[in-house]
């Protein structure tokens, strides 16, 4: 009988984290197998491995403990990897030199397979002189497009795509630039965006007093404190980013306050990092640890929660000397330290399986004190691992004593880490969980709510392309066996229920016991009215929290996720099923293609390329079906007689595919995956990997500026005004000057063109 509660937990395994070798090969045929390998690999670091190896295995056993991605595929396999997730890498000199010896650092990072982290507040602002080159810099966000470039070339190993987290301080002059930089949906699409927040700057928040911008000691503008806040609330609001990080905060809560300066975080947040600090993560299972769940006896089984942390930490602990680095400073920095991640998965379903609605006081009082109990098994494991195997290089008993951590713990751990030391210098994190959280049955992720009772998941395949399962919530799943088309308890709520402020309630609780970070999305639906949405990241900061990120799907960012039908009785097609976001039915590419009408009108794009004289002219014609404008024709010509075949092939390619319909936004990302191994092109500050990746960004403006699809080739977009899961079309909009495209929006005051960036105030 499989171990799977769902086709696509086996997908999962079989894509992710089943061991094969290049030529197909199969090790491991079963998850049993991929357990074992797993224990085997970790346990080889004790004296007694043997021993080791089956505590270990039953850890694992039944998705009770689960290792981060890299583990459950790297472990055991012989192969060149890093076992951690992600890094911090080292601070970015300001020179052009250490610019690039730093981007090659992360290139080879992510070529292991790991994501990163960077702070560019250190280099210097856009417009600054340049001493002894009579030129001006051109800011820190010019080389995050560079940082962005070699992400999509390098990729990471898998199926998994690249990630990487960019800081700036709020006070760095081009901070305006950064907080509106996603704005554009074709830009650090590999990039998530965070703005390191003072508590200097809260406090002239508070004061609404005005905030410098400054570089060097250099003061280049003073602004509002409250017009940068609101810039950042606005932005938030409309395209997802940025988040913020309280970095002060982090520095003073920081264990190794003594040894070490935070001023990034990993991808996705949950770990704040010093200069090549790594983080190594793992997630408890809490969904798994219920007793009689839903029942008269329901309960979080508290023994086994302290065993399973126990082994937990004495795994991530063995993981560091199992793990390859991709750069000696990373192995030097995650020795010296031996910071580990030790999180939880399924918080909100072990919650509704015990009768509490997540976001409600009861429910964060409970998530308050299981994590306590996690944070004091983890320390006092900690300990002892100390006394038996030794304590972290950099382990100061005074200092580390003195942390807020350590203030909190109670007596008998305090008097544990004094006597022995400690082994780990940091212990906690939560991190997102999605994909181990899929693997494992659909457990809720980390602690976020409930998603959807049941919803469509859109996974990468390793050929490209992307497949939709209809996935059921785990806790769900255990209420239907138990009770079957019983209506679901009320208290069993989803994302879309909550307020913005249950959601920080929950982060809040679980914050004051992590002695880390903890990645939390605020998920507020679309209609929220900004005036109800605005002080969210001003509430994260008065509840204790360390960062908050938000998403409100728009159409900049779009969604990963979307909700099915919950109640769809049995043997029916679920909501959703076979359809285009936002609930319409998706359109099937055609047997036969569109008949041609014999007048159609769009606009035409000249496109420059710097090694070509002659410039290149993109004609795209769109045709109205069913109310909804989607391209049906392109020519592509240039007087250069060099480009003429391609040209030819790749206008009756492109057009043959618009012309028979379904979700052509495929084009977009297959074009843009195109690298000229003669090197690319800088075009308005970016770089292009290729004439071809140009041709396709032009086509993705395109297909946002008529509404076709959401952004960077996601997919076909949702109507904004639909309701009630039905779409209806979305408004072309009026036609932009320069170009012809049909979209003009405004944007901060300003007649804006998404497809040309023709402005009104320009």
């Amino acid at each position: 009988m499989s171990r799977f509660a769902a086709a696509i937990a086996e997908q999962i395994w079989d894509m992710k984290y089943r061991f094969r070798d290049a030529d197909g090969t199969l090790h491991d045929l079963t998850v049993e197998d991929s357990w074992r390998r797993v224990a085997r690999a970790l346990a080889a670091a004790e004296a007694d491995p043997a021993v080791w190896e089956a505590r270990f295995y039953a850890a694992l056993e039944d998705f009770r403990f689960l290792p981060a991605g890299r583990i459950l595929a790297g472990a055991g396999t012989g192969r060149e990897v890093t076992l951690f997730n992600c890094f911090v890498m080292g601070t970015i000199p300001d020179s052009l030199a250490g610019i690039f010896q730093a981007l090659k650092e992360a290139a080879l990072t992510m070529q292991q397979g790991g994501g990163i982290g960077h702070d560019f507040s250190t280099i210097r602002p856009r417009g600054a002189p340049v001493h002894g080159v009579g030129a001006d810099a051109s800011g820190p966000l010019s080389f995050m497009d560079v940082w962005d470039a070699m992400c999509a070339t390098i990729m990471s190993a898998g199926s998994r795509r690249g990630a990487m987290m960019a800081t700036l301080r709020c006070d760095h002059p081009d901070i305006l630039a950064f907080v509106d930089a996603k704005r554009d949906p074709g830009r650090l699409r590999n990039f998530n965006l965070s703005v390191l927040v003072t508590d200097a700057f809260m406090a002239a928040l508070d004061a609404d007093a005005d905030w410098p911008l400054i570089f060097a000691g250099r003061t280049f503008a003073t602004v509002p404190a409250r017009a940068l806040w609101d810039r950042i609330m606005r932005a938030t609001y409309e395209v997802a980013e940025p988040g913020v990080i309280f970095i002060d905060r982090v520095n003073a809560m920081n264990n190794l306050w003594y040894a070490e300066t935070i001023a990034a975080t990993n991808p996705c947040g949950e770990q704040p990092l010093p200069p090549y600090g790594a983080c190594l993560l793992g997630s408890l299972n809490l969904a798994r640890l219920v007793r009689d769940p839903f029942g008269p006896d329901a309960a979080l089984d508290l023994a086994a929660l302290d065993d399973l942390v126990a082994v937990a930490v004495r795994m991530l602990d063995n993981t560091i000397e199992a793990s390859r680095f991709p750069l000696p400073e990373q192995a030097a920095e995650a020795r010296a330290k031996r910071r580990l991640g030790l999180g939880v998965t399924g918080l909100a379903d072990a919650l509704a399986m015990l009768g509490l609605r997540y976001g409600s006081a009861e429910a964060a009082g409970l998530a308050e004190a299981w994590f306590q109990r996690i944070a004091r098994a983890a320390y006092l494991a900690s300990s002892a691992l100390a006394r038996e195997k030794g304590p972290f290089p950099l382990f100061e008993a005074d200092r580390f004593l003195a942390s807020g951590t350590m203030a909190r713990m109670d007596e008998e751990v305090r008097a544990a880490v004094a006597r022995d030391g400690i082994r780990n210098a940091l212990l906690l994190s939560v991190a997102p969980t999605g994909t181990i959280s899929l693997f494992a049955g659909n457990v809720s992720s980390g602690i976020e709510p409930i998603f959807a009772t049941a919803y469509r998941r859109r996974v990468l395949m390793p050929d490209g392309n992307r497949s939709e399962e209809e996935v059921t919530d785990h806790a769900v799943a255990l209420w239907r066996a138990r009770f079957g088309d019983a209506p679901l308890p009320a208290h069993l709520v989803t994302a879309g229920e909550l307020s913005p402020a249950e959601h920080l309630r929950m982060q809040a609780a679980a914050q004051r016991w992590v002695d880390s970070s903890i990645s939390k999305t605020i998920n507020v639906p679309a209609d929220i009215a900004f005036e109800a949405f605005r002080d969210v990241y001003r509430l994260a900061w008065e509840t204790g929290c360390k960062g908050c990120t938000t998403f409100r799907p728009n159409p900049v960012t779009g969604a990963v996720l979307e909700a099915g039908a919950a109640t769809a009785p049995p043997g029916a097609p679920a909501a959703g099923a076979g359809a285009a976001p936002g609930g319409a039915p998706a359109e099937a590419p055609r047997s036969v293609p569109l008949a041609r009408p014999v007048a159609l009108e769009g606009p035409t794009y000249k496109l420059t390329w710097p090694v070509s004289e002659h410039a290149i002219y993109i004609t795209i014609n769109d045709i109205d079906t069913g109310g909804r404008r989607r391209p049906f024709e392109i020519f592509i010509n240039s007087k250069n007689m060099e480009h003429y075949a391609w040209t030819v092939a790749l206008t009756r390619m492109i057009s043959a595919v618009f012309r028979r319909g379904g979700d052509v936004s495929f084009v977009v990302e297959e074009l843009k995956a195109v690298f000229d191994p003669r090197g690319g092109a800088w075009i308005e500050g970016r770089h292009v990997p290729s004439i071809l990746a140009a041709i396709g960004s032009v086509i993705e403006r395109h297909l946002v500026a008529i509404g076709f699809i959401a952004a960077e080739g996601r997919g076909l977009k949702a109507d904004p005004g639909a309701h009630d899961g039905v779409a209806g079309s979305a408004p072309a909009g009026k036609a932009c000057p320069a170009c012809g495209a049909p979209g003009l929006v405004m944007i901060e005051g300003c007649m804006t063109c998404r497809a040309c960036g023709h402005s009104d105030c320009s």
